[in-house]
């Protein structure tokens, strides 16, 4: 990626990414008391929400771009003979579309996570930029070969935050399992949960 990145791990540094998946972040998970536990727990589950987020922007922004080179081939392949020029309203009406659908609490594996994503994460912010590039705002103007480099440029940008996103979500699965664990085999009780939350 290029010197702007703002995403992936990076040793010592101070987001909140470089903090999960810092090498000591799970160290003697059995050996933390359950207030910095359940702080790790939150940290990581408030980095995979923004991750989701972010994901779903570029997601959003690729499918109009593969509309968009659906249309240019046409449904048999060929080129298509009448280019309609989409409005900047149908534009966002497809992507509205896509962002629409009730963000997930359910991300698979048993997780579940209540946190909405952040309005400072910085893998947002980045998608954010990436999705409101002047360039691709008129996706009609562009030529066949800008359109595919965009097209690279974003799924570049989705599988990095995929691969940081499933990154976090080990890490947020080991303090769920961890918090679990001392549930079911009675390290704490519902009372010390309370306590710890006072």
């Amino acid at each position: 990626m290029t010197g702007d990145n703002v995403s992936g791990y990076q040793a010592g540094g101070r987001r909140a990414l470089d903090r999960v998946l810092a090498p000591d972040f799970l160290e003697d998970l059995q050996g933390m008391d359950l207030p910095t536990l359940r702080e790790h727990r939150t940290v990581a589950e408030q980095e995979e929400a923004d991750l989701s987020y972010a994901r779903r922007l570029l997601q959003g922004r690729l499918d109009l771009l593969g509309a968009e080179e659906a249309r240019r081939v046409g449904a048999d392949g060929a080129p298509a003979a009448v280019t309609r020029v989409r409005t900047d309203a149908e534009l966002v009406a497809s992507l509205t579309d896509v962002l629409a659908d009730p963000r997930r609490t359910d991300h698979g594996m048993g997780r579940y996570t209540s946190v909405e994503p952040s309005r400072v994460g910085e893998h947002r912010r980045r998608a954010e930029l990436a999705v409101a590039d002047p360039t691709m705002s008129n996706l009609t103007a562009m030529d066949d070969d800008q359109l595919a480099a965009a097209r690279g440029r974003l799924e570049d940008l989705e599988q990095e935050l995929s691969a940081d996103r499933h990154r976090v979500q080990v890490a947020m699965d080991a303090c769920t399992e961890e918090i679990t664990r001392r549930y079911r085999d009675g390290v704490v009780t519902i009372d010390d949960a309370l306590r710890a939350t006072r």
